[in-house]
């Protein structure tokens, strides 16, 4: 049984295996016999891909311990049941049924992966439940127009890989065709190779252009095929795009390393760029991540301020990362929803309310905006570079420098 949270979440082991019912703040606090507004999600609790999961669910955790300090929502408080999915989307159905019919969860919120989304998202919209800030940034939770029952948070891969390509070509002098790719084999990968393929050919890439590409399975660390792969393409990348967790990611970074293949990286969001940066030498200096949330460590802004004091509160230990700031922003938009939907709250009242939020902030220095047409809240990318202990805010006009430290590696 895994344990989210501190002695002040409410935290009840069920009987049912991989559950982890967790909330900020005491439930008796607010008032004996109270019924919680709960809400769910299926999520990585184990494997190699781990942090993730639970950095998401300990970021909404210290949302909702705001909140439940506060009273909760109408004296009621916030609870969220955590199901480990294992980053599997076999296992990722049975946990939304549970949630869904056992549990009667007011949404799901914070799932983590693609693949699981895949599974997750006709689940939500055949029983007309909302899908709140998934960790992914795939098409899959992205139509158009928007399924109503699928709300994002987060900007979208394409557009981190969009911004990756351009900055590239544009600051760093890298034509289209020494950019390769490394994906992990599933949606995540795959929906990722499509926004890269067509963001390099908006810049110039021929149609017929062969494009370097090496593949790993998720859930392992197996990635010895795909560096072969990309080493004996017939043009040296530049620059490879990383579509990964963390630890096959700094796996295949430390192995092209050792091929002497001297490249900069470029990772998406949800790589994990605290859990990669443990993994990665301290002298490496040619790798960066895109992030969908502030630098955790920029204190001019009220988001990160509220964050780590909110963080410490539920657990004094967790460290303040990207993923775990993601969550408590998806769980301070939560909030603000919850307010709006007035006296009587049910799944219909919770979307109606998130398509009336409009344009708002949360103290992140950029305007968020939801309605009936537009389902994701932000469109920002934050680029942020590797300094040999962390992942730090950088401006895409220092990638001509990464590239340069990648080429010629100490």
């Amino acid at each position: 049984m895994r344990r989210i949270g501190s002695t002040m979440a409410c935290v009840a082991s069920l009987a049912i295996a991989g559950l982890v019912r967790a909330g900020g703040g005491s439930v008796e606090s607010l008032g004996v016999g109270v019924e919680p507004l709960r809400f769910g999600t299926s999520t990585v609790l184990s494997g190699p891909s781990a942090a993730l999961g639970t950095d998401m669910v300990t970021g909404i955790n210290a949302a909702f311990a705001r909140q439940n300090a506060l009273g909760g929502i109408g004296g009621r408080p916030l609870e969220l049941i955590a199901l480990d999915d294992g980053y599997e989307p076999v296992r990722t159905a049975p946990n939304m049924r549970t949630l869904l019919e056992q549990h009667d969860v007011l949404a799901v919120v914070g799932n983590v992966g693609t693949p699981t989304a895949i599974a997750a998202v006709p689940i939500a919209v055949a029983e007309r439940t909302l899908l709140f800030a998934p960790f992914t940034g795939a098409g899959v939770v992205r139509r158009d127009p928007p399924q109503r029952y699928v709300v994002n948070f987060r900007a979208s891969y394409a557009q981190e890989i969009a911004a990756m390509v351009d900055a590239l070509i544009d600051r760093a002098g890298v034509g289209p065709e020494s950019i390769a790719l490394l994906t992990q084999r599933d949606g995540y990968g795959d929906s990722s190779h499509a926004a890269t393929m067509k963001a390099l050919r908006r810049r110039g890439l021929p149609e017929d252009a062969v494009v370097a590409h090496g593949r790993y399975d998720r859930n392992t660390v197996d990635v010895e095929a795909a560096l072969a792969d990309l080493l004996l393409f017939e043009r040296p990348p530049r620059a490879i795009i990383v579509v990964g967790t963390y630890a096959p990611t700094a796996r295949f970074i430390q192995l092209a390393r050792d091929a002497q293949l001297n490249a900069a990286f470029l990772c998406v969001s949800f790589t994990g760029a605290d859990a990669l940066s443990e993994r990665l030498d301290p002298a490496e200096r040619g790798v960066v991540v895109t992030q969908v949330v502030p630098d955790p460590s920029q204190l001019d802004l009220p988001l990160v301020r509220d964050f780590r004091a909110d963080l410490a509160r539920v657990d004094p230990a967790a460290r303040p990362s990207f993923v775990a700031l993601e969550g408590y922003t998806a769980g301070l938009t939560l909030l603000r929803a919850l307010h709006d939907a007035g006296p009587t709250i049910d799944r219909e009242a919770l979307v109606d309310a998130f398509e009336r939020l409009g344009t708002f902030d949360v103290g992140a220095g950029v305007p968020l905006e939801l309605s009936p047409t537009r389902h994701q809240a932000s469109d920002q990318v934050w680029p942020t570079r590797f300094d040999g202990e962390r992942f730090v805010a950088m401006d895409w006009a220092e990638l001509a420098d990464v590239l340069e430290a990648a080429e010629s590696p100490p």
